[in-house]
Formats: C-alpha cells, sequence, structure tokens
C-alpha cells in the first residue's frame, strides 16, 4: 500500500499548500446601471447582459 516512508517537513507541507488559498472573484461593472456583477452573467439589479435586456425585473433573484 501507499505509504509515507518519511514524515512530511513543516516547511514542506507549506510549501505544498502555498497553492490552497482562495482567489478573489472577478467582478465586473454593469454598463447599464454600474452594479457590480459577475462575469458571464446577467446584471441582478437590471437584468441586462451585454447591453440587452435578457431577464424580465420579476424574475430577478434578490440575493
Amino acid at each position: 500500500m501507499g505509504l509515507p516512508s518519511q514524515k512530511r517537513t513543516k516547511s514542506s507541507a507549506r510549501r505544498r499548500a502555498s497553492h490552497f488559498a482562495l482567489k478573489k472573484p472577478s467582478v465586473l461593472v454593469c454598463k447599464n446601471c454600474s452594479a457590480s456583477i459577475l462575469p458571464h452573467r446577467a446584471c441582478p439589479k437590471c437584468g441586462y447582459f451585454k447591453g440587452e435586456k435578457k431577464v424580465p425585473a420579476k424574475n430577478i433573484s434578490k440575493k
């Protein structure tokens, strides 16, 4: 069975785990209402996506 033959040192473990940190999500600004939005998604406030109304106002989530 695959068992470690030697203990992983603290520095080695920290070097290995250096890529585990979370990255900040990229946030864009809506061109219609200047709200913060995630890329490739319709604006939750106005429902616009790439300059066109894509989502009706009543179906927009209230998160």
